[in-house]
């Protein structure tokens, strides 16, 4: 190439970096790599869900029905948290984090909760019902953002403490309904959180090492979490009971092979595998779609992390840094926890696999904290 050529390849992307370009790929990157998985979703959630709905309710289409809604929802927040300047969020921190405490307390009151599965996790109004939890997971990121960006991260009487307050709080309501995988990846997001902040190593490492040793103490304390934790390890010690739908997620993984069994011919999904359109959506997507396209969901949710974790680092401010650093951690840590579970290496926590397992209030939230990391990559430096 001539000197004048690569002369005016050099001015042409300086103009593109001038002009905003480069800081829009992260932006294209995360929208588009959201909703091929949202796409994949819709598609998964009807696959897997339609031999269920047909028995239980004459209707193969009943979840995606009610999942076309939730994204529809869901991408109406996305626009909303998108379009408003995501500086402007800093004063619903309080507040916020006073909504999404009152529901958490109401929904432990018999009567008012709505108990599915031995947990009160739910809250009606009329004929909708929501999880307060995800909505609490929103919340603490915001009001987390909003306080270690005006704090000294050096200070732990300013930083660590409060948010400890935060954590044992929020996340104790959530562990009281019970749902300790949810609480659990509130903790993780909490402490990805004073990580970005900046809190030194000594302190984060003693807390968390603080937190393991909770967490041991709770997972034990309980037998059904004992039994849970313990399967994992050895699942055919009781492959009738908890190790069952490890065992049968391993027979759909395996089953699927590199190329799957094809769309719609999964054997899982006639009764062996329960919760398949939500906890257990991966397998499914394994079995019929292989082993391959597996890997590219895996690897969808490693492009969000590193485009995500990019925002963070390019942010225009310290409160924008910790809001996308906050959201990607929660959308990657949920991620692999859900698929972990899946491929037997984690328990069953119950959590969903964001943007492609069916859930209402997991849809809807989880869009509407990816329109406000769109909003802070879209204003990136």
């Amino acid at each position: 190439m001539s000197t004048d050529g690569a002369g005016a390849v050099t001015a042409r992307t300086s103009k593109r970096v001038a002009s905003g370009e480069g800081r829009s790929a992260r932006f294209v990157v995360l929208w588009s790599t959201a909703m091929l998985l949202g796409l994949l979703g819709l598609v998964m959630v009807v696959s897997s869900s339609s031999v269920s709905d047909l028995q239980t309710y004459g209707d193969a289409w009943h979840h995606l029905r009610r999942h076309v809604i939730w994204m529809v929802m869901g991408l109406v927040g996305l626009l909303v948290t998108l379009r408003v300047d995501y500086r402007r969020l800093r004063r619903l921190a309080r507040p916020g984090l006073v909504l999404a405490i009152v529901p958490l307390v109401l929904v432990l009151i018999p009567g008012v909760g709505i108990r599915t599965n031995g947990s009160a996790r739910w809250l009606g109004v009329g004929v909708v019902s929501f999880q307060p939890s995800e909505f609490a997971k929103l919340a603490v990121i915001l009001y987390g953002a909003a306080i270690l960006s005006s704090r000294p991260p050096e200070s732990v009487r300013l930083t660590l403490w409060p948010m400890l307050v935060v954590l044992g709080g929020v996340g104790g309501l959530i562990f009281l309904e019970p749902d300790l995988g949810t609480a659990l990846i509130l903790g993780s997001i909490v402490a990805c959180l004073l990580f970005f902040a900046g809190l030194g190593l000594g302190s984060l490492a003693l807390t968390g090492v603080a937190g393991m040793g909770l967490v041991a103490v709770l997972s034990l304390g309980a037998g059904y979490r004992r039994d849970r934790l313990l399967s994992v390890l050895d699942p055919w010690s009781d492959p009738l009971n908890t190790g069952w739908q490890t065992i049968q997620a391993g027979v759909a993984i395996s089953n699927g092979g590199l190329w799957g069994l094809g769309l719609g011919a999964s054997r899982a999904k006639w009764g062996f595998l329960p919760m398949v359109q939500t906890d257990f959506i991966f397998a499914i997507v394994a079995e019929e779609l292989g082993f391959v396209v597996a890997i590219l969901v895996v690897l969808a949710f490693l492009v969000l992390g590193i485009f995500g974790l990019s925002t963070a680092m390019h942010a225009p401010d310290r409160f924008g840094q910790l809001l996308a650093a906050g959201i990607t951690s929660w959308i990657l840590i949920q991620a692999f926890v859900n698929i972990g579970a899946v491929l037997g290496v984690l328990p069953i926590t119950g959590v969903p696999l964001p943007f492609v397992s069916y859930g209402g209030s997991s849809m809807v939230l989880t869009l509407t904290a990816f329109g406000i990391l769109l909003n802070v990559a879209r204003q990136a430096r």
